[in-house]
């Protein structure tokens, strides 16, 4: 069955969205977090409008982003940045894979990775709920409150990585101490996010402007130097275990989206095309995630044959290496102002993170849904400044073992939401009943979830199983040549999937019967 085919199924099965219960006129009274932060936060409404909802249901009248741009532009920007590549630099700088195979595993797994993250807009979008509450229908009520808890840790260290990445870059250009950079960095970031969904949106539409022109410059200096050495494509059996481990991060970094991707569609009207939604939320995440990936590789496998580029990697990680090549010898200040701009990308990296964490930390428990969802926002961001401003000494390790660990929580996650939607829902929306009152948050109001809860604690079994970390190597990764290899993610997304199937059809008939 096609693709357009399938979405037009499921739209025609999709309830309308004014037939589900919504948050009520009282739930907006003084005394309600949207109406507390509209009293708190009055003081932002000179600098645009802020967005005071929470988890509670977006109302279809109130549904009026209609531009494909939105779903196409909030993961574009987020990838043109210095985060981004230094992900892709780790392929070959770190794990010694030519640049060749590095680019052949990048456009494979970053697609493959963004597949989940527009099926699960195509979800925001026809129910106006996020994510993480709709996950309550996936995984059940129970489970959905540990993946919330996991995804607010998840964003708060992602916009810990991608700060690291960008001080690296400030420091090298002028005697910036590293903690003033985290908080230039994360300050900037978390005021964005407090205006919440139409500001984050605008901002992303437009600033990877300078971004795209910073890599195409980077890709001017390195053909005109000509440092770029490919490296040896040839097979070898030692490298299996790196390549492994390289394709388990690159489907973290573009898969690591799938428990927020609702958040972000949430006011694209119900009756709105999936194709609108899915396609352009699909390639606005592959095209730049494979741009700076890619170069992010190349700029690693500069590292090769040049002892200059190879130091300053091993001194200052992927902020030492862009200085290097931007501005050592090269461009001087006007490379100095591209690694400045470059820097701040990580901005738009962060933005989407800031503003999930808050509504994740609501989906957890109902009364932290009662504290409105700025605040979350600021006490979020704070955390994430306390850890990078000591991860930041010791950026390549961390960053390796983060992604991984978010690619073994979205695959344990992927293979509970695949099961349940093929074989519980049978593969039809209208069997998803989501009328309940989101805005009281109860426990009671939506199914335990003993079978997703069981195969959760089981995915993370065979997550420590496939692991290959500097801190654990699992059993089944130690026999990957030359010394290990990470399968994790595979291991995890199989078997979730396979052991939720046998245990979902076993809790409808002994223990709940929808």
């Amino acid at each position: 069955m096609s693709v357009e085919k399938k979405f037009k199924d499921i739209e025609s099965q999709v309830v309308p969205v004014d037939s589900y219960s919504s948050t009520s006129d009282e739930s907006l009274k003084d005394g309600s977090p949207e109406s507390k932060s509209k009293n708190w936060f009055s003081f932002l409404s000179f600098l645009g409008e802020v967005e005071t909802r929470g988890i509670e249901r977006v109302p279809e009248d109130e549904r009026t982003d209609t531009s494909w741009l939105s779903p196409f532009m909030i993961f574009f920007s987020p990838n043109i940045s210095i985060g981004s590549i230094s992900t892709g630099a780790l392929g070959t700088a770190a794990f010694g894979l030519d640049f060749w195979t590095c680019t052949i595993l990048i456009v494979v797994f970053a697609f493959i990775g963004a597949l989940p993250v527009g099926l699960y807009a195509v979800y925001g979008m026809k129910f106006g709920l996020r994510q993480q509450i709709l996950s309550r229908f996936l995984v059940g009520n129970t489970a959905a409150r540990f993946f919330a808890l996991l995804n607010v840790i998840s964003c708060i260290g992602w916009n810990a990585m991608n700060t690291i990445a960008a001080v690296e870059l400030l420091k090298a250009v002028g005697p910036i101490p590293p903690p003033v950079g985290c908080v230039i960095i994360v300050g900037s970031t978390m005021f964005l996010a407090l205006f919440g969904y139409k500001v984050i949106h605008l901002y992303e539409k437009w600033s990877s402007i300078p971004n795209v022109i910073i890599c195409f410059i980077i890709i001017a200096r390195l053909k005109i130097e000509g440092d770029f050495v490919p490296g040896d494509m040839s097979a070898d059996r030692n490298k299996i275990g790196n390549i492994l481990t390289f394709i388990s991060l690159i489907f973290g970094f573009c898969a690591g989206w799938v428990p927020s991707a609702a958040d972000y569609t949430v006011y694209v009207p119900s009756n709105t095309s999936p194709e609108r939604v899915f396609w352009p939320m699909v390639w606005g995440l592959t095209l730049p995630s494979i741009f700076t990936l890619i170069l992010g590789a190349a700029m690693g496998a500069c590292t090769f044959n040049n002892a200059r580029l190879s130091d300053a990697y091993s001194e200052s990680s992927i902020g030492g290496l862009t200085y290097g090549i931007l501005v050592t010898d090269s461009l001087g200040t006007f490379g100095k102002i591209c690694c400045v701009v470059f820097a701040l990308s990580t901005i738009a990296n962060n933005l989407p993170g800031s503003y999930s964490l808050s509504l994740s930390i609501q989906a957890v428990w109902s009364k932290l849904a009662k504290i409105p969802r700025i605040i979350w926002c600021i006490i979020g961001n704070a955390i994430s400044l306390g850890i990078s401003i000591p991860a930041y000494y010791s950026f390549s390790s961390a960053l390796e073992n983060f992604l991984s660990i978010i690619g073994y929580n979205t695959s344990i996650y992927l293979g509970i939401c695949l099961s349940e939607h093929i074989f519980a829902r049978k593969n039809s929306f209208k069997n998803y009943d989501l009328t309940f009152d989101e805005s009281k948050n109860n426990f009671r109001e939506v199914r335990v979830g003993y079978a997703g809860l069981i195969t959760m604690l089981i995915g993370w079994f065979f997550a420590f199983v496939g692991m290959d970390q500097t801190w654990f190597v699992g059993l089944a990764s130690r026999h990957i040549p030359p010394s290990g290899g990470d399968i994790g993610w595979e291991v995890c997304i199989t078997s979730t999937f396979i052991i939720h199937s046998i245990l979902r059809p076993l809790e409808l008939k002994y223990i709940e019967k929808r």
